[in-house]
């Protein structure tokens, strides 16, 4: 297959082109400057905002990961993240013609229900408006696949984490990436907010690539799907930092902070995704997520 990667310099779009590649596919990754890309994955220059720049395709798949992705950052600036998430989407879908479609959306789109592990089945409430733009951009693609345009997979991902190729989370709001940020001294401490007892999961990178590689193999021209991705275990905080500092050898001091309003336990039901894609995780038991992070930040000449 000949599949687009928006995104593809990105954390999770490089990985996914990695596995495209490594599957034996033809694989272009829209880049809208000269960056660091797979073996194998063509760069093709491009911005989902000027639709003229756009490649003509056209293409058995498309794997669209590019998009603004920090929750409190979106509070600040909303319509940025409306513009880039949803208009991108749009022109996407409208200016590279493609059979199918698969959208990197976000456990987001729940907000924070109480019935967990959630299930696709879980109404939408996104409560920032990171999260509500990336329903309004699933459901720009969904609509799309009703109307028998393309065929369209929605993959719902909760925490990934974890390294491909020594290439480390750039995101360090995040609670694995500023753990290990502490353990190698670029940070003093780990700021907790309430009794570290708020439980995630996560997902290895290359484990979620691979569910990408799946799902646009999957699709038909004329379906629509929607899966959550995860590993469907839960994890405190707490427990992070202890295996950070095992996996190491190294402390992370925290500091404990106020508690913020938010959902104690956030877990994925991930059984439609291992039944209907026959994916399951293989590299996502939390000490090697951390173990390859640590050696991507740590590695010689960084």
């Amino acid at each position: 297959m000949r599949v687009l990667v928006t995104g593809a310099a990105g954390y999770i779009g490089y990985a996914v082109g990695r596995r495209l590649v490594a599957a034996g596919h033809d694989v272009d990754g829209l880049v809208r400057q000269s960056a660091e890309l797979p073996d194998g994955v063509r760069p093709v220059r491009g911005d989902l905002l000027e639709p003229e720049s756009l490649p003509d395709g056209p293409y058995d798949g498309v794997c669209h990961l590019a998009a603004l992705t920090r929750v409190r950052e979106s509070f600040e600036a909303p319509l940025r993240y409306f513009t880039a998430n949803v208009q991108g989407t749009v022109n996407l879908l409208e200016s590279v013609p493609a059979e199918r479609v698969v959208f990197g959306s976000t456990a987001a789109v729940y907000g924070t229900p109480e019935r967990q592990p959630i299930p696709e089945s879980e109404s939408t409430a996104p409560s920032s408006p990171y999260g509500a733009s990336k329903l309004a951009a699933e459901q720009a693609v969904r609509f799309h696949a009703r109307a028998g345009a393309i065929g369209a997979a929605v993959l719902r991902t909760f925490n990934v984490a974890g390294s491909v190729d020594g290439r480390a989370d750039p995101d360090e709001t995040r609670l694995i990436p500023k753990a290990l940020a502490v353990a190698a001294g670029h940070a003093p401490h780990l700021e907790i907010n309430g009794d570290g007892r708020a439980v995630r999961e996560y997902l290895h990178v290359d484990d979620l690539a691979a569910a990408y590689v799946r799902a646009v193999e999957a699709v038909q021209p004329g379906e629509e799907r929607v899966y959550n991705v995860g590993s469907g275990i839960g994890t405190a905080v707490h427990e992070v930092v202890a295996a950070v500092e095992e996996v190491t050898g190294r402390p992370v001091p925290t500091l404990r902070r106020p508690a913020r309003t938010e959902a104690p336990v956030l877990i994925c039901d991930a059984t439609a995704v291992r039944t209907g894609l026959g994916w399951h995780p293989e590299r996502s038991a939390l000490p090697e997520i951390i173990a390859t992070s640590w050696n991507a930040l740590t590695r010689p000449g960084d």
